[in-house]
């Protein structure tokens, strides 16, 4: 059976062949291929929210990381990236992953998840993700350098994970006014 987990240091590890065969490709995805083993660490272990595993038998067959997709206004959409070893690829790894990783999100907090850059030449993992309700919700005209291929386009795929409409809660401490109505004492003038 195939067991989703956190990511360890020590599993970065064992991942980092797949990372940098993945990366070095050049097919997938827009990391430079000369990362070095401590950058490659912090872009997919350190700064995402979540790293995962997904592993059978102690055999590592992919891995995933779950971010907010951006800051302030925009925190409430998540960003995953997913990377399956290439032993696992036809398993059902990628399907496991991203269904995963959704039930993640919305435990995270978040309402949506957006893939920014899918590269559209990766039919596989297009096919996968609308299958699984993503939305193909803009193209990018030959926004990726693809190793054979040349220039590609990327889509931005996106799927609402929210049960209910989100009924947006006042910001609380915004303006002078709301701050003096908190405080405990009334300032005088």
């Amino acid at each position: 059976m195939i067991q989703i987990r956190p990511m360890t240091p020590d599993d970065f590890e064992r991942f980092w062949p797949t990372f940098q065969a993945v990366v070095q490709a050049r097919e997938t995805y827009a990391y430079d291929p000369a990362l070095s083993l401590e950058q490659a660490r912090q872009l997919w272990l350190e700064l995402p929210l979540r790293t995962l595993v997904a592993e059978q038998d102690g055999e590592l067959l992919g891995s995933y990381y779950l971010k907010a997709n951006a800051a302030g206004p925009g925190a409430h959409v998540g960003n995953c990236g997913y990377m399956v070893c290439e032993a696992a690829r036809g398993r059902g790894v990628a399907r496991l992953m991203c269904e995963h990783s959704q039930k993640l999100a919305r435990q995270e907090g978040f309402l949506a998840l957006q893939f920014n850059s899918v590269v559209a030449s990766n039919e596989v993992a297009v096919a996968l993700w609308h299958k699984l309700g993503f939305e193909t919700v803009g193209r990018l005209p030959k926004a990726y350098r693809h190793a054979r291929l040349g220039l590609v386009d990327c889509l931005v795929m996106y799927k609402w994970l929210a049960d209910e409409p989100v009924v947006e809660k006042p910001p609380l401490l915004i303006g002078r006014k709301n701050i003096e109505a908190r405080v405990s004492r009334r300032r005088g003038r």
